[in-house]
């Protein structure tokens, strides 16, 4: 509980809300152009992981997609779990401090895509029969096409895009942390995961 205290700050709460602003905005333009393999709608919730705590990602990444179902497209509310999990992942590899390293931070990004793809499949094929809306339905309509079932087809497709997507999501918020300044990332409660000793040492000092 004294962590929970620690990591939901009032910076952690203004991020949260930045983050559903990213994740909203890029993921509708990534499904309104049908750009295959991706989503790129949990950037903001891995960001928020790896920064303010895994129960933080988990809280914005189902966030993300009930607020989504409440802007008229309920087709994300049932992965609201599995968006959870992703941002509880992101914040468990940056606790392990692996995105000091950033081929295990891309590595992090390849096992939540493996986590993603288990647990959206069954949701893809059983509920909307493995067709979604977005461009990711192609792959499933290939798989379909050489006699898999659906469930198989929805399986095979999100162990494609899914590994795809979380990898470059991982990147792509490797990129943000790099391009903000220290002053600003000592100031979430996980900084620790995306600083050096050194760094943090260095913003003790100035505060002083």
């Amino acid at each position: 509980m004294e962590r929970l205290k620690k990591d939901f700050t009032t910076i952690t709460f203004a991020l949260i809300v930045v983050a559903l602003a990213i994740n909203i905005v890029v993921g509708t333009i990534v499904f309104q152009t049908k750009i295959p393999f991706v989503y790129l709608d949990q950037i903001g919730t891995v960001l928020v992981g790896l920064v303010a705590g895994p129960w933080a990602g988990l809280l914005t990444g189902v966030l993300t997609n009930l607020l989504w179902g409440l802007l008229g497209n309920p087709g994300y509310v049932p992965y609201a779990p599995i968006a959870g999990v992703i941002g509880l992942m992101a914040g468990w590899f940056g606790s392990m401090g692996w995105y000091k390293s950033w081929w295990k931070w891309l590595l992090g990004g390849l096992i939540t895509g493996l986590v993603a793809a288990l647990l959206s499949a069954p949701i893809t094929a059983y509920l909307y029969g493995g067709v979604t809306g977005a461009g990711t339905d192609l792959l499933t309509g290939m798989f379909r096409a050489t006699g898999s079932s659906i469930m198989e087809a929805a399986l095979g497709q999100g162990l494609i895009t899914d590994l795809i997507d979380k990898t470059v999501s991982f990147f792509v918020v490797w990129l943000i942390i790099k391009a903000l300044p220290t002053t600003l990332l000592s100031r979430f409660p996980r900084s620790e995961n995306v600083l050096e000793a050194s760094d943090l040492d260095l913003d003790s000092v100035l505060d002083q």
